[in-house]
């Protein structure tokens, strides 16, 4: 791979990239170029391309961080990974924020493999670090919006540990918060209306297992997913327990929570406490234990924030918009009609 480099009085640079393997060229290009066009948007460059070689021009920080993200993504293609155009934003997310890193060390990072042969890694640095506490650490908090991959890469991480036979049970757990509608008035009985909450584990878990798969362990009790009530009075030895949407338990089911904890277990809870949904202002157990566990050893937390969020693009400018309007004065209420 050589480089011709331009520069020009405007501020605009120019530089070209050849790629010898062929085959890795096209699946760094991506069907009819559609990993090309997601970095000429993301980094604001254009690109043109002739067989294996690609001409790069635009602002010199943007022709630089696209050279280094098309350098690094094509020795990944290299070493039989898929490139996909939502690897090259996140690969362009990460070197924005952190240049010097190395996508190979976080794209690599297999978690497991799913029922249908889908490589589960992380897509961000913060994804990478939260992969590493849980790995080293007994109780881990992932605490950051929605979108950014705190359930899923916990659900991953149990599977893969049951699958090594690390664990001999995974346990999912949420708290049941009534959000505007009341349980009582829901149809079904108590498990149809739990389910809705404990569908997002479930989901996770069908998507990683294989839903024919998932439903066999949960009969066996092999993986159990429960209302976080359900908890109460147990001793969890030997498990994986995930504990999701934690920014909606009290106090004192927090304290209930981290208390099941027994031998040879792992703990994850996750949540996000700009969204708390308890009733009458009640305080958070998540926020709390926050500040009173954070200097303990063996309990991690790890932050995620809007540039770790992997769901549709448009999420993150949602986070974006909510984050800057809290920083604002409220609206004054409106008078009564």
């Amino acid at each position: 791979m050589s480089q011709v480099k331009k520069a020009a009085a405007s501020g605009e640079s120019e530089q070209s990239l050849d790629f010898a393997d062929q085959a890795a060229a096209q699946t760094l290009f991506g069907e009819l170029n559609r990993n090309l066009h997601t970095v000429e948007q993301a980094a604001g460059v254009r690109i043109h391309q002739r067989g294996g070689g690609l001409r790069i021009q635009g602002r010199t920080h943007a022709v630089e961080l696209a050279v280094s993200a098309l350098r690094q993504l094509y020795e990944l293609a290299r070493k039989g990974y898929p490139i996909f155009s939502q690897d090259v934003a996140f690969g362009l997310r990460i070197l924005e924020s952190s240049p010097d890193t190395s996508l190979e060390e976080i794209f690599l990072e297999k978690v497991c493999i799913t029922s249908k042969k889908r490589i589960i890694s992380p897509k961000t640095l913060n994804q990478k670090n939260y992969i590493e506490a849980i790995r080293r650490n007994d109780i881990v908090f992932g605490i950051g919006p929605a979108g950014t991959g705190k359930t899923y890469l916990a659900v991953a991480m149990a599977v893969a540990a049951l699958t090594a036979e690390q664990v001999q049970r995974i346990i999912l757990t949420r708290p049941a918060v009534e959000a505007g509608e009341k349980l009582g008035f829901l149809p079904g009985d108590l498990a149809q209306k739990v389910d809705p909450y404990l569908r997002p584990l479930t989901d996770a878990l069908n998507d990683m297992l294989g839903a024919e798969k998932a439903a066999e362990l949960v009969e066996r009790g092999v993986v159990e997913v429960a209302p976080l009530a359900f908890m109460r009075g147990r001793t969890l030895n030997k498990g994986f327990v995930i504990l999701d949407e934690a920014q909606n338990t009290t106090r004192e089911q927090m304290k209930m929570f981290l208390t099941r904890i027994g031998f040879d277990s792992q703990a994850v809870i996750t949540g996000d406490i700009t969204q708390v949904d308890l009733p009458g202002g009640q305080a958070s157990g998540l926020v709390e234990a926050q500040a009173l566990l954070q200097n303990i050893e063996g309990i991690a937390f790890c932050p995620f924030d809007s540039s770790d969020v992997v769901r549709h693009p448009l999420v993150q400018k949602i986070i974006h918009a909510y984050d800057k309007a809290s920083r604002r004065e409220p609206p004054p209420a409106r008078s009564a009609a």
